[in-house]
């Protein structure tokens, strides 16, 4: 006889999403950063505290989910402090659907905080060098290797594989820019050019300043349910159709092809998991530290050839009104990068599938692609995102 078909696991949805203050705020510890991003997301789930039983964040010191639930005023019976990066919180993602799918909580709030930029201010860096290191640290830190120069050797090797240019580089950020000039919370909003790109100052060999992310406070946070209990709430929920995650290397010289992103198998799993494909995306948010990650990442997901990534985005096509509005918030390039990225993704992914997207709305948008990146291509956590 066979077995009975196993029920369809419960859909879950994104039912709250909600930024704290950006940009510059000084007036602020990270702690109130968090309080303020809760608080916001929970607001605009129309839900309040006490339907929070499931909670995740790594944004602070040894315990995050405890202390900063405990600044929230929340008690939960589940946490997550996934702590990998600027793909952190898309891990959490995937963690959080399943914790709802299983029956172990119903409701959880996932927030992020951060004042890196008010942080620079109080205190002067003057080294990058860590002589404690140990583990695969202890290989890369005696010769000073900063993340961005991690980036640079993996763009500067796809140039000279692929051929890729620096204009076509280039003009990520100028389209980025683009983007960012339609958002009133965006931190630069004036536009650029490819020549502004190329003549601002060199950071790390192929990067100049303009190929790099800003450096901003902030805070964000969402409000995961059962599709059951979105259908009560007030706004269109959004569903989470598909997730997946990947890790790859600490060290530089574990990373088998340096011009490959681990989102190829994070992208995998999340499309054949969604029952969708590239081709149907409306939007993408991905994590662009720098201009060449959104041009590894595009390929990794399959937007384009592995290769081609260079000449895909060199037209246009990530800009507003362009085939592939990408980081259409203005993205870590342009709007907001504060510390770790990947919860800004999350939640304009959710305004731009609610159509509250104001003045930067990609028309009609119904799917949306996130990925998050952390450390150097070290993890990365793919979420597909459709209009409930």
């Amino acid at each position: 006889m066979a077995a009975p078909l196993s029920p369809e696991p419960r859909r879950v949805a994104i039912v709250g999403a909600a930024l704290s203050d950006c940009g510059r705020v000084d007036d602020k510890t990270v702690f109130e950063l968090h309080y303020q991003a809760a608080s916001r997301a929970v607001a605009d789930a129309g839900l309040t505290k006490a339907d929070i039983d499931g909670f995740g964040s790594c944004g602070t010191g040894m315990n995050p989910p405890i202390e900063v639930a405990e600044y929230c005023g929340l008690r939960p019976d589940w946490v997550d402090s996934t702590s990998v990066g600027g793909s952190s919180w898309q891990f959490m993602v995937e963690h959080a659907v399943a914790a709802i799918q299983a029956g172990h909580v119903e409701t959880v709030l996932l927030v992020y905080g951060s004042t890196t930029r008010a942080d620079l201010k109080k205190r002067r860096r003057t080294s990058n060098i860590g002589f404690a290191a140990r583990g695969p640290f202890q290989f890369d830190m005696p010769f000073g290797h900063t993340i961005i120069s991690k980036y640079a050797m993996a763009t500067r090797r796809h140039m000279i594989e692929f051929g890729t240019t620096i204009e076509q580089l280039a003009e990520v950020a100028v389209s980025t820019r683009f983007n960012a000039s339609h958002n009133p919370e965006a931190y630069y909003r004036d536009p650029i050019t490819i020549a502004d790109v190329q003549a601002s100052r060199m950071i790390a060999d192929p990067f100049t300043k303009l190929h790099c992310c800003i450096r901003s406070d902030g805070g964000g946070a969402i409000v995961l349910t059962s599709e059951e209990r979105a259908r009560d709430l007030a706004k269109t929920p959004i569903l989470v159709l598909g997730t997946g995650e990947a890790t790859s290397h600490t060290t530089m010289s574990e990373w088998e092809d340096v011009t490959e992103s681990p989102a190829y198998r994070s992208g995998r799993q999340a499309f054949e998991r969604s029952g969708v494909t590239p081709a149907d995306i409306d939007c993408c948010q991905f994590y662009d530290a720098f201009t060449g990650s959104v041009v590894l990442t595009m390929e990794a997901l399959g937007f384009c050839a592995k290769g081609e990534g260079g000449p895909f985005v060199a037209d246009g096509k990530l800009r507003l009104g362009g085939a592939l509005p990408t980081n259409t918030d203005g993205g870590g390039l342009s709007a907001c990068h504060p510390g770790m990225r990947g919860m800004f993704l999350l939640v304009e992914a959710v305004r731009q599938l609610r159509h509250e997207a104001e003045g930067r709305q990609v028309p009609d948008a119904e799917l949306c692609a996130v990925n998050g990146t952390g450390g150097w291509f070290s993890a990365t956590g793919t979420v597909i995102l459709g209009r409930g």
